[in-house]
């Protein structure tokens, strides 16, 4: 980037927003304040910067080569509120954007309205978990845009996306947890994995990292990629045996045919087969569901789910203390049915 001349030209003033975006203005004697684009210090700059003490208008974004979609994704990306995103929420946003770019990138940012939104959203429909993660990426994109001054609306504020419907990803049975481990017993890599996602309800893509440098005193402790929460999570004997009977990478609990570390996406294709030859229909996520299932029938409130499972957000955890009081609540009205049928039999 080109230096900038010292001291600073006159009447320009630097601003920072909440959200990290540096812009610049030029507040001549007796004019009107002006932004000026370009990178910093550049010669594009000083032109803007001159033109402005001159009291000429600016160069439209379109001229300019400034303003487009692409361009403002480029200027989010160096950002602090992109940066301040957890790895997993920046690689999603990443790939959305990315094909967001593809079919729009040259439109002016500007003029990117709801109904563009609304029809990005409708493409997704079939897919309701991807319309709603389209709609959080332009949301941020385009909530920083205003405050940065880089467009005058923002085209998310009454778009909806559909809601979510049904419990999402199959939580495992405890018939399901059965079969595949009699499918695949001690010893063997799928069980391993299985008894790492089901003993500690770890997201695959922390998952496939736990390993021996994690655990002190019988307590695995990292912190989960997606919230950036941490988590302790006590190491059950079920799980110490899994782990004591391997097979075991160097760097990772899981690891590939040839003991190296595992990528999420690569574990999750390759769960997912062992599941198919188990004859169980169960996924890694799924399993995760299971294990807080499995919790909160045991009584751990919605703050020991919230330390256990890395969830930042309490209304996750009221999901599983929820169901977990109503099949609770369920069980002791068919007692007392029971109660009261055998009461009036003798009747």
């Amino acid at each position: 980037m080109p230096t900038m001349p010292r001291p600073r030209p006159p009447y320009l003033q630097r601003h920072v927003t909440r959200h990290g975006a540096t812009i610049w203005y030029v507040k001549p004697p007796n004019g009107n304040r002006v932004r000026i684009r370009g990178e910093y210090g550049s010669p594009a700059f000083m032109a803007a910067y001159q033109a402005a003490m001159a009291g000429e208008a600016p160069a439209s974004a379109k001229k300019s080569g400034n303003g487009s979609l692409s361009w403002l994704v480029a200027r989010y990306r160096e950002t602090s509120a992109w940066a301040s995103m957890s790895p997993a929420t920046r690689c999603q946003r990443e790939n959305i954007l990315k094909h967001v770019l593809a079919a729009s990138g040259d439109a002016q940012a500007s003029e990117i309205s709801r109904k563009h939104i609304v029809a990005g959203i409708d493409r997704r429909r079939a897919t309701p978990g991807a319309a709603r993660n389209f709609l959080k990426a332009m949301r941020g994109l385009f909530r920083w845009a205003v405050e940065a001054e880089h467009v005058a609306t923002d085209p998310t504020l009454l778009a909806r996306a559909p809601a979510q419907t049904g419990d999402g990803f199959h939580a495992w049975s405890e018939d399901e947890v059965t079969a595949f481990e009699a499918k695949w017993p001690l010893g063997t890599r799928q069980r391993l994995a299985f008894d790492i996602l089901l003993f500690t309800g770890l997201r695959r893509g922390d998952a496939v990292i736990l390993g021996r440098q994690h655990i002190r005193n019988g307590v695995a402790m990292l912190r989960t990629a997606k919230t950036g929460e941490p988590v302790a999570i006590p190491i059950y004997p079920p799980l110490a045996a899994s782990i004591a009977a391997g097979p075991c990478g160097d760097l990772a609990f899981i690891a590939s045919d040839a003991g190296k570390p595992m990528t999420k996406e690569s574990f999750g294709n390759w769960f997912r087969d062992a599941c198919r030859a188990a004859g169980v229909p169960g996924s890694a996520h799924g399993l995760r569901k299971a294990g807080a299932n499995r919790a909160a029938l045991s009584g751990a409130t919605e703050n020991e789910l919230m330390a256990l499972y890395g969830w930042s957000e309490p209304r996750t955890a009221a999901i599983y203390t929820r169901k977990a009081n109503r099949e609770k609540l369920a069980a002791k009205a068919g007692e007392k049915m029971n109660v009261y049928i055998q009461t009036d039999r003798k009747v």
